[in-house]
């Protein structure tokens, strides 16, 4: 797109090795969400230094002089006509202090003004969220200024200038030929960070300005106020200033984009943050999304009055991992697939998946997943080891019966490498299936009769918790009891071993799934709690419970995790990558997840599909 501040001609490089794009390197778990720690003092007498050189290039006239590095983003040609008078319109003001712009080395006349970038609430304290198209052409001599002044020298900027230091960007966004931009699927991951110096004061991005904005999740792409805060250029700004836009959005068909309708967004806004809850100079927020996508983040006429934006999820926030950790994202990440996920339908059909069991159900030692649907069908979508899965096989047409199950746990209960079934229904029955697999569930085995005492497990998990590594049962019942069964077989389910009694705690565990999270061989238990905090309880065995691990704290997004199960699905590894089906019908896979942190997150289903 020909838009929005994107069009880059060659660096000239003037820090050289100050600024390069990552290289491969080992991935990084899942980033917890952020919130404003304490303000520390630099800690080396060196801090500041770099934003100090830089203050001595970029004066207040090359950064008034600074050419835009967009072309024909406008406008249209008047008459526009009546839905142009109805149109909404960005209003020009100050800036807010999360909000800020780029200036590089890499313009007409050696200086451009580029893009916008956004402060990000993070425990290293020097991010900034910006787009790909626009880090991409970052190889020259760059500084970030928050709520950037036209005419002011660096040290009187509000808040001084920042050096860009390293920028992160996910491999997989690849630009069309000769472009910057892309209208591919891979314009999902227009999204950029960049890591930043210390200001001429030696002061952090955060301690600087006084917060950062929280990446976030948005809820779906039809919202009722969203506020894009941007830097036109020059060329339809001369007074330099912000603009900014409070809408409804709607979704970009066919991307995981969001789209606005608002004019005056020209060259220069690409990175742009969309946020829910703004506030003029507010300290904190939540950005959902940042200008980009699509043709760069516009329509193909290159109008000033549509814009889109990537909506954040898994990618956006293991990239902010990768930053605030300060390495280069793996060169092994899956293929993007966009909205097509890795399992067959979109989120309004896995809204619907109200159990799931994990195991090697085709003998391929392959993790696999059994699903039973709110109608009675049982589908498993069998998996490629890789985190992706093969064309889903239908076990079990829809039907009145299997609306009846009510948890369900899958182990290797017979011996064997295949997977096999328990099912807990709701007349108390419980059965076991010992090899379901791609043509059917195949003979079913009475473990518990109808009316038994069965009809209180409100929750199974199964998992290597017997002293041989073998499938043990772990099941709570409706008082909070916790006992397990290692003895699981086609005679039944044997003596089990009481861990816990009746406990009123207990009874707030939502949700439980086993696995071998610690790479022991043992068995580990994960909790999901009412309040939405998440823990692991590593060695979990007939001796009790293992060592307790908090993993999340009390969490709104864990609230909605509705259902979970464990299993060797990403590297065939024994039992240590969980998935999860949120409550909208998004589902994700966080791969490799150990007992003290959850592994990196994976999108199979996307939201608001």
């Amino acid at each position: 797109m020909l838009s929005h501040g994107r069009r880059h001609a060659t660096a000239a490089v003037l820090c050289a090795g100050l600024l390069g794009l990552a290289v491969p390197a080992a991935g990084a778990a899942e980033p917890a969400p952020t919130t404003p720690s304490t303000p520390t003092a630099p800690t080396a007498p060196s801090a500041g230094q770099e934003a100090r050189q830089a203050a001595r290039f970029w004066t207040a006239q090359r950064m008034a002089g600074a050419q835009p590095l967009d072309s024909a983003r406008q406008a249209p040609p008047a008459p526009a006509g009546p839905a142009a008078a109805r149109r909404p319109q960005g209003t020009l003001f100050k800036g807010t202090r999360l909000v800020g712009t780029f200036f590089g080395t890499d313009g007409p006349g050696g200086t451009a003004w580029h893009c916008t970038g956004s402060v990000i609430d993070t425990k290293v304290r020097n991010i900034v969220l910006t787009a790909a198209h626009c880090a991409r052409s970052m190889k020259g001599d760059y500084i970030f200024v928050p709520k950037f002044v036209k005419g002011a020298a660096p040290d009187r900027q509000p808040y001084g200038i920042f050096h860009i230091q390293r920028i992160f960007i996910d491999p997989r966004y690849v630009p069309d030929r000769g472009s910057s931009t892309t209208k591919t699927i891979a314009s999902d991951l227009d999204t950029a960070f960049a890591r930043v110096s210390a200001n001429q004061r030696g002061q952090s991005l955060q301690d600087a300005v006084g917060g950062g904005l929280t990446l976030t999740r948005p809820s779906g792409y039809k919202l009722k106020n969203v506020t894009v805060v941007g830097y036109p250029s020059y060329r339809h700004n001369s007074a330099g200033r912000a603009v900014k836009c409070t809408v409804p959005t709607t979704q970009l068909r066919g991307y995981r984009q969001l789209s606005m309708t608002c004019g005056g967004y020209y060259g220069g806004v690409s990175g742009s943050p969309w946020i829910t809850d703004y506030k003029d100079d507010a300290r904190t927020g939540h950005v959902i999304g940042n200008l980009g996508g699509y043709n760069g983040g516009g329509n193909d006429a290159n109008v000033d009055y549509i814009s889109y934006a990537t909506a954040f999820g898994a990618d956006a926030a293991n990239l902010l991992a990768w930053a605030v950790a300060d390495q280069a994202p793996p060169g092994d990440l899956p293929p993007y697939r966009g909205l097509k996920g890795t399992l067959a339908g979109g989120a309004t059909r896995w809204r619907k998946a109200l159990l799931m069991a994990s195991g090697d159900y085709t003998g391929d030692r392959r993790g696999d997943l059994l699903v039973v649907w709110s109608d009675g069908a049982v589908t498993l979508q069998p998996g490629d080891g890789k985190g992706g899965f093969g064309a889903e096989k239908q076990l079990q047409k829809a039907n009145s019966t299997w609306t009846h199950a009510r948890a369900v746990a899958g182990g290797t209960f017979t011996g064997g490498d295949r997977a096999g079934l328990i099912v807990r229904w709701s007349d108390g029955e419980a059965t076991l299936y010992p090899q379901p697999g791609p043509s059917g569930l195949g003979r079913e085995i009475r473990m518990a009769p109808p009316g038994s005492a069965w009809k209180d497990a409100v929750q199974l998990a199964a998992g290597p918790f017997r002293a041989d590594g073998g499938t043990g049962l772990l099941v709570r019942r409706a008082d909070g009891s916790l006992t397990l069964y290692d003895a699981v077989g086609a005679g039944g389910f044997g003596t089990g071993t009481p861990l816990l009694g009746a406990n009123a705690d207990w009874t707030k565990a939502a949700l439980l799934t086993g696995g071998d999270f610690d790479g022991t061989g043992t068995g580990d238990l994960l909790v999901r709690w009412a309040d939405g905090a998440l823990d692991t309880y590593a060695g979990t065995s007939a001796g009790g419970l293992g060592a307790r691990t908090r993993l999340r704290g009390p969490s709104g997004r864990w609230q909605q995790a509705a259902v979970l199960t464990a299993g060797g699905l990403r590297h065939g590894s024994a039992g240590n990558d969980l998935v999860v089906r949120w409550s909208a019908g998004e589902t994700t896979l966080y791969a490799d997840t150990g007992t003290r942190s959850l592994g990196t997150e994976h999108t199979l289903v996307h939201p608001g599909t």
